[in-house]
């Protein structure tokens, strides 16, 4: 029954990140005084790719088409690790706050080799600022979430999310909100999102993300434009999951999973209009900034991991 439900909340994560794309991007319009499409619009244009062609440039070999597949099957992977309405997880065990990063680096990795086999210069661009990227965010993600291990006394999500459900907001220490502004700033950066990236840009000095995949097509581009909604579904639910799980479902009911799939809702929600909020009232950064803003997520790790020796 339990193994059931976590593969419930897990097909829930994978079947609403389109859903999520789509509230962002209506919200966006709304702020921008614009009608903007439907918040289903994600879904009709997965549909559509994967009906397509799929084309590939005579230079490229078969690695082109293997890495949307590794990106998609890393994604989905790591979203097996985040709890949703439970405080449990599909593929929850010690030590899976490591497997997760490089879950999600693996999937990076190819991405990055997918363009610059296409052979395009603007994929041997996109590919080089992402490599700038994720190196970066890599050590702020890590600590972070090492970060909280170290004061739940575990080393899996699902261990760290029961020990703060089990405690009041208030009892939280230091450590916690510095871990909380380095994931938040990670984030932002991981899922492509402004100030760090634009994803919906096409000029050739803003692009990161959208530079790489100018090459792919059809179910390729299908599986890279699901994978980046997955990945921006699971880093909010990771730091719903982390930092606020109050509501999460206590036991296996169909009246409490209700309530913590509503409440779960709410919170994804709430994420939702900030990030549009975010991005509808400030620029992109230049790329020799983003070093910068990354830095200060490193700080805040740094900090959070000093911090969990006086909560010991």
């Amino acid at each position: 029954m339990r193994i059931a439900l976590d593969l419930v909340q897990f097909l829930v994560l994978i079947a609403t990140a389109p859903l999520l794309r789509g509230v962002v991007a209506r919200v966006k319009a709304r702020i921008q005084n614009r009608r903007g499409a439907s918040v289903f619009r994600p879904y009709f244009d997965l549909w559509k790719l994967f009906r397509k062609e799929d084309l590939v440039p005579p230079t490229a070999s078969l690695l082109f088409r293997l890495c949307p597949v590794i990106l998609w099957a890393a994604t989905v992977a790591a979203a097996a690790f985040i709890p949703v309405l439970r405080t449990s997880a599909l593929l929850g065990n010690q030590g899976d706050i490591v497997l997760l990063v490089y879950l999600l680096a693996l999937g990076r990795f190819f991405l990055m080799l997918g363009a610059m086999d296409g052979g395009s210069s603007f994929g041997g661009m996109g590919a080089s600022r992402e490599a700038l990227v994720s190196t970066l965010a890599e050590a702020p993600l890590l600590l972070g979430l090492i970060a909280i291990a170290i004061v739940s006394h575990g080393a899996s999500i699902a261990t760290i999310v029961q020990w703060t459900a089990a405690r009041a907001p208030f009892e939280l220490s230091p450590a916690h909100a510095f871990a909380c502004v380095a994931l938040v700033l990670v984030t932002i950066a991981e899922t492509g999102r402004i100030p760090v990236d634009n994803p919906t840009t096409h000029l050739e000095l803003t692009m990161i993300h959208e530079a790489m995949v100018l090459e792919y097509s059809g179910p390729s581009l299908a599986l890279i434009e699901w994978s980046s909604a997955i990945k921006l579904n699971l880093m909010l639910s990771l730091l719903v999951a982390l930092f606020v799980p109050w509501g999460m479902a206590a036991s296996d009911s169909i009246p409490a999973l209700a309530i913590a799939a509503g409440v779960w809702v709410v919170k994804m929600a709430v994420l939702a209009v900030a990030l549009a909020a975010l991005e509808s009232s400030m620029a992109k950064l230049r790329m020799y900034k983003v070093p910068e803003y990354l830095g200060m997520a490193t700080a805040a790790a740094i900090l959070a991991v000093v911090f969990t020796a006086y909560k010991r």
